[in-house]
């Protein structure tokens, strides 16, 4: 059984039909990319799985579980954790206290989230020196490691990651990726949206384009860069 499994779903916006008929797997310690153009669908995938919208129909099980139709917050404590485009750093609260609020829903003591948050830092080093300074001070490679540092604290089985990579320097984008790498090989299943196909598919062990709405073509990124109208329509072609 996959981790997530996703079947038939649809998702309106009044009658705009944002995604139609989507259906996928997720499996357990694997990073999933999603791909395509803007307005494909890609970060209302993300919603519909987080419950920031609800499905029109559709079937979203996690753990063989639906979680349909649920709550953000009912979500989150299923282990699902939603790192959205935009990162969305507090800017009155430090560093350390932007991290230690992923783990709001766990209730655990203080102490040890400090800790845990501390322990962020191995992960991140880039960030440790802005540990106490406002969120609003960092650039925004920086922030976006705040942001992915800030799921991660929530303890998820599944990481809900939406264009980690937008608006980022190209050396920054890189070490963004190098973390999600690093993210897998300490057991996480990432989900990632990514208009950067060719960076996505570097971490990626599969990878699935969506188009307007609909999943159009899925397998692994061997597959993907040997089909000549993925690569030209999407990958910016053989160079």
């Amino acid at each position: 059984m996959a981790l997530l499994d996703i079947t038939d779903l649809n998702v309106r916006y009044g009658e705009i039909e944002a995604l139609r008929g989507v259906s996928f797997s997720v499996e357990e310690e694997t990073v999933v990319a999603l791909l395509g153009s803007n307005g494909a669908g890609k970060s209302t995938t993300l919603r519909a799985i987080s419950g920031l919208v609800a499905p029109a129909s559709g079937e979203i099980l996690f753990e063989g579980k639906s979680i349909a139709g649920l709550g953000p917050e009912a979500i989150v404590k299923r282990g699902i954790a939603h790192v959205p485009e935009g990162r969305r750093i507090f800017p009155g609260l430090t560093v350390r206290e932007n991290i230690m609020l992923g783990a709001s829903n766990r209730h655990a003591p203080t102490r040890s989230i400090r800790r845990e948050a501390d322990e962020m830092f191995d992960l991140f080093p880039d960030i440790r020196v802005f540990a106490d300074k406002l969120g609003w001070t960092l650039s925004g490679g920086q922030q976006q490691m705040v942001a992915v540092a800030r799921g991660l604290m929530a303890r998820p089985r599944l990481l809900l990651l939406d264009e980690p990579s937008l608006g980022l320097a190209p050396v920054i984008v890189q070490a963004v990726f190098n973390i999600i790498a690093e993210i897998q090989k300490r057991g996480a299943t990432v989900l990632l949206v990514e208009q950067n196909a060719r960076m996505a598919l570097k971490v990626a062990d599969y990878g699935h384009v969506l188009e307007t709405g609909r999943l159009n073509f899925g397998g692994t990124p061997e597959t993907l860069w040997g089909d000549e109208r993925i690569v030209g329509a999407y990958l910016g072609g053989r160079g």
